[in-house]
């Protein structure tokens, strides 16, 4: 939070009178201002827009890289069929976990409305999973859309998708294109980040957000609010290993989810929950191949070769900790009658003799490097020195799997007899490093009915929203495609919500940097025509966003134009008419600035040099 008190309100005086706060330097103004770009941001600046607010979407993701995690998802939303099933379902998914009533109402009935929600706001005929659903055989599509089976009410939940299709990034594209049609309403900016809350320390209105953008730190106004739709800390180490006890994660979505939402929530006395929640898929119940830190994991599903033969999981101890046959419930393990939320390990490896490994090789192996990566040894004991596991536990754990096999039950984790091999007794001994991978994290800021943010006495801090996975819901037991529903839902209710406030900021505000939209310019630079000896090229490295230079080239530099700008200051637009002149005049894109709008020209300059590379 950036305070507005000044030094001297802070110390008072020997009278203990005050002087007022300082003025806030607001450099855009906006009704609205919703924070990250991906289907919860989407859905709320698109119904805050529709409820009359000037909005702006603030994104860390540089463009085309938008989305968050919405853009990676299978595009499945959590619909219901029937209201009190569907509540009795969702109940038992949270058990034992105590949610407000009125939350949970809210949550259900939006879903049960799923189909009149695509139909009617995204404009097109939705599909039912179950029942239309192509891509996979109709006798499997309810053990996918009912992950829980053994609770009451799962029958009446389905999935919606936009059309018959998923992994393609649907939904994100139709959420995206609604805020495009409504350019004229919603500005938008790419690789900028926010860093703090604008609070008034007395009204503890929020009443705008601190940008860094290109350097810079631009207090942006929004006299009605702030919607918070940051997504989750997958890529936050520290947090990770604070909330998660993970040593890390392998993001299998966005790699820019960092947990700036919480950050900026907690500095304004925000109440978190579900913090120790997160969700995983991928193989057995939730893993991938070891992934580098700061790199998005290839999600791999599906491949029964490393859980039918002689082939079990273990981790550090050597040992086996689940059953490596069993549903993959978004990486929830079983325990004691429960789903419970993943836990990781420092030293996952999956473990299997010769004879399995000719059976992977054999097959259709979907992960290029799986070779690359496999660890080869004679001996179980040389095999645990390679990886870092027990080797004592190791060669126990095969001697009790085999058993297992011949006395026909594992004793241990109830795996099927018929998915298990014994181990040859001789080697070579195979394993591979695998990763813990995260779809998303659900905690986060509590928020009401109505999409406010709480402080920790359960009361609402005034102009503040939330929606999507930051403080999500969803608890304990995950069942999929209610991520996606949660963006949808409370990120309707949160754009209308904060555009229909009445007791609006009335702060003064200079609007220097209002009508940045990158988004609608982005698309624009596919349309520019270019003829003959024509190149394009772009810069960031201007005040406002993205510059974009058409040259003209024939023996020199025959013509600069700028076909886009975002530079907003008077010097600025001086800069955009005297630098190309010069490029032309000297044939060379390295010419003297203009004086006070040094970085207006080494954009423009550094446009020309990228189009002149363009051209070889």
């Amino acid at each position: 939070m950036i305070s507005l008190v000044s030094d001297n309100k802070k110390r008072g005086n020997k009278y203990g009178t005050r002087n007022k706060a300082p003025v806030i330097d607001w450099k855009a103004d906006y009704d609205v201002v919703v924070l990250s770009f991906g289907g919860a941001g989407a859905t709320a600046a698109r119904f805050a827009a529709d409820n009359g607010a000037k909005v702006l979407i603030v994104d860390v993701a540089p463009y085309s890289h938008e989305g968050c995690n919405t853009r990676y998802s299978a595009q499945l939303l959590g619909t219901g069929t029937d209201y009190d099933k569907l509540k009795e379902y969702y109940l038992g998914l949270t058990h034992p976990m105590d949610l407000p009533e009125d939350m949970v109402e809210t949550y259900v009935r939006g879903m049960c409305n799923m189909r009149e929600y695509v139909k009617r706001y995204l404009g097109v005929e939705p599909v039912s999973f179950i029942n239309d659903f192509s891509r996979i055989p109709k006798e499997y599509r309810a053990g996918v859309a009912q992950e829980y089976p053994e609770l009451r009410g799962h029958e009446a939940h389905d999935y919606t998708l936009v059309h018959n299709g998923w992994f393609d990034a649907a939904l994100w594209k139709l959420l995206r294109q609604k805020v495009l049609d409504r350019k004229d309403k919603i500005d938008i900016w790419y690789g900028a980040r926010a860093s703090h809350l604008i609070q008034d320390p007395v009204s503890r209105v929020i009443k705008g957000v601190q940008i860094e953008k290109l350097g810079q730190k631009i207090n942006v106004l929004a006299r009605r609010g702030v919607i918070l739709t940051t997504g989750g800390f997958e890529n936050n180490k520290e947090m990770i290993q604070n909330y998660l006890a993970a040593l890390k994660l392998a993001p299998l979505g966005a790699i820019y989810n960092k947990g700036d939402g919480i950050s900026m929530a907690q500095e304004v006395g925000a109440k978190m929950w579900h913090m120790y929640n997160y969700e995983s898929l991928g193989l057995l119940h939730g893993l991938s191949f070891d992934t580098p830190e700061g790199e998005r994991s290839k999600l791999v599903l599906g491949w029964p070769e490393l859980n039918h033969g002689s082939v079990f999981m273990v981790v550090d101890d050597g040992k086996r900790y689940f059953n490596e046959a069993g549903p993959n419930r978004h990486g929830h393990i079983f325990d004691h009658s429960i789903w419970r939320v993943p836990r990781s390990h420092e030293k996952p490896y999956i473990i299997f003799d010769q004879k399995q490994y000719e059976t992977i090789e054999a097959g259709q192996i979907p992960y290029d490097k799986f070779n690359e990566k496999l660890i080869k040894a004679d001996t179980l004991e040389e095999l645990a020195k390679k990886t870092g596991v027990d080797a004592n536990g190791l060669k126990e754990q095969v001697e009790m799997f085999n058993r297992f096999v011949e006395n026909g039950h594992d004793d241990q984790f109830g795996r099927d007899i018929k998915s298990m091999a014994k181990f040859a007794e001789d080697g070579p001994f195979y394993a591979i490093k695998m990763a813990y991978n995260v779809l998303n994290t659900q905690g986060g800021p509590e928020r009401n009915t109505k999409a406010e943010i709480l402080d920790v006495n359960n009361n609402p801090i005034p102009h503040l929203y939330g929606a999507g996975e930051l403080g999500g819901i969803n608890a304990n037991q995950y069942q999929g495609g209610r991520n996606l529903a949660e963006c949808l839902i409370f990120g309707k209710i949160a754009g209308e919500q904060a555009a229909n406030v009445t007791d609006e900021v009335t702060d003064e505000a200079s609007d220097k940097y209002n009508g940045i939209n990158e988004l609608a310019d982005g698309d624009k630079v596919k349309d520019i025509k270019l003829d003959k000896d024509q190149y394009l090229g772009e810069s960031n490295a201007g005040i406002g966003g993205k510059l974009v230079v058409r040259v003209t080239y024939d023996n020199g530099i025959k013509n600069v134009e700028i076909v886009q700008n975002h530079e907003s200051e008077d010097v600025g637009k001086r800069a955009l008419k005297v630098i190309p002149e010069r490029i032309v005049k000297e044939n060379t894109p390295d010419v003297d600035a203009v004086s006070g709008a040094s970085a207006t020209s080494r954009a423009i300059s550094e446009a020309v040099r990228k189009a002149l590379k363009n051209m070889k």
